[in-house]
């Protein structure tokens, strides 16, 4: 999501005659795109704007914060760092070309709105003509988590129309784009605001009717909210990838009720299993947070035991920290940093095992891979993924960029497959 929203950014200033650079050195106009949905995040931010206050001090540029942690901290960014000159938040990068007109002036702009009712549509996008591109079908959301601040930085829930999303995809597809990835913080809740009869599967059914899309994703699906509904939808339309991202974030029925989740463990795991049995072949990622507040070493165990029944094929796994104002935030911490970390690192370490198995049943299977492009770590490969996302490197030509490809595995590594064209 903050690729995408780094697109539009991109897009407005593209639109209005900058080109863009990978150093910063050359920049007339500097931009960092915010997250502040984990404390490293921001940690990482600081630092940045740290290393470009410097800089700045030696060549003079516009230094703009846009995003999350814009919208959180507002005013306490120039305060520390008098060097910025635009602060905007999550709905306001519309704003950016009058602010960057001001800054020009030597005037500093501080706008982060807590109105989140409107969808920015209007802004332009920076579209490259890749194989791959995101499309925001949502933004914000209404499930309070307890330890998430997204409501608090990207508002309420609200759709994008069903008409503007065919529109953007079909705009894609006819650039060369073929695969699609769509994005909302919670994408089992989308419900077009000008037709009411398109929920989030009726979506996945209209995108799969456009021509020159060849494959789609989408990211995230909250487990209270995913059903056999989208289940059989998955199942049924060819072009929608086997492959589902499905937050757990916790073993521990204890801890979920105080995550706010919605959801037992029972009834996640009766999710998986329909999902298994719909669709053998599917890949499934997840979430957890290790040393939520509150959690004990039985806690953190039933987590472990959930990870290594279910099998995840990939997990995105984090130390838990106070996001305030989440509810969260207003927890005892329960447990050190070095016990947390101890936490994370066995379920990381049980998790890459079960990882390199999975890649290992894959050798000797032909798998269809949609190519991406040359590989980074080789100039003589090429890579994509396959349905299920894992990473394939191969030889072959470069004229099969773009095409879906019959590979077969010949070699699993940790985060990747080896494999061969099978003609």
């Amino acid at each position: 999501m903050n690729e995408h929203d780094s697109q539009r950014i991109a897009g407005i200033l593209e639109a209005d005659g900058y080109s863009e650079t990978s150093n910063s050195s050359d920049a007339d106009v500097v931009l960092l795109n915010t997250c502040c949905v984990r404390a490293k995040a921001e940690q990482k931010v600081l630092s940045e704007i740290g290393k470009l206050s410097l800089l700045k001090a030696r060549r003079n540029f516009i230094l703009a914060v846009c995003g999350c942690m814009a919208q959180k901290e507002k005013r306490k960014i120039i305060k520390r760092f008098p060097e910025v000159d635009i602060v905007l938040g999550t709905n306001d990068v519309i704003h950016l070309k009058k602010a960057i007109d001001k800054a020009k002036k030597g005037e500093k702009t501080i706008f982060a709105s807590s109105d989140f009712k409107s969808f920015n549509s209007a802004i332009p996008f920076l579209k490259k003509g890749n194989i791959k591109e995101f499309v925001t079908i949502m933004e914000g959301c209404n499930n309070f988590c307890s330890y998430c601040i997204v409501p608090f930085v990207r508002g309420r829930e609200r759709s994008r129309p069903l008409e503007e999303i065919i529109c953007e995809v079909e705009h894609l597809a006819k650039g060369g784009c073929k695969e699609v990835t769509l994005l909302g913080q919670n994408v089992n809740s989308y419900n077009s605001p000008s037709s009411d009869a398109c929920d989030f599967s009726t979506l996945l059914e209209k995108i799969n009717e456009i021509e020159g899309i060849e494959r789609i994703r989408f990211v995230t699906s909250h487990p209270k909210d995913f059903d056999r509904k989208l289940i059989n939808a998955i199942k049924r339309l060819d072009k929608v990838c086997r492959n589902i991202h499905l937050p757990l974030q916790s073993g521990s029925d204890k801890i979920l009720k105080l995550m706010n989740r919605n959801y037992t463990v029972e009834e996640y795991m009766e999710k998986i299993e329909l999902l298994k049995s719909e669709i053998p072949e599917v890949g499934i990622s997840s979430d957890i947070i290790v040393g939520f507040p509150g959690e004990d070493e039985e806690d953190f165990n039933y987590t472990l035991n959930a990870i290594e029944k279910i099998r995840f094929d990939t997990l995105f796994s984090f130390c838990y920290s106070h996001r305030p104002p989440a509810k969260s935030s207003t927890l005892d911490e329960t447990l050190t940093i070095e016990e947390k970390l101890e936490r994370l690192n066995l379920l990381q370490s049980i998790q890459r095992k079960i990882s390199m198995e999975k890649n290992i049943a894959e050798e000797g299977k032909i798998k269809a891979v949609l190519v991406e492009g040359v590989s980074k770590r080789s100039s003589k490969d090429l890579t994509g993924r396959t349905e299920q996302n894992r990473v394939v490197n191969f030889k072959g030509d470069e004229s099969l960029i773009g095409k879906i490809v019959q590979v077969k595995i010949t070699k699993a590594y940790s985060n990747s497959l080896r494999g061969r064209i099978d003609r």
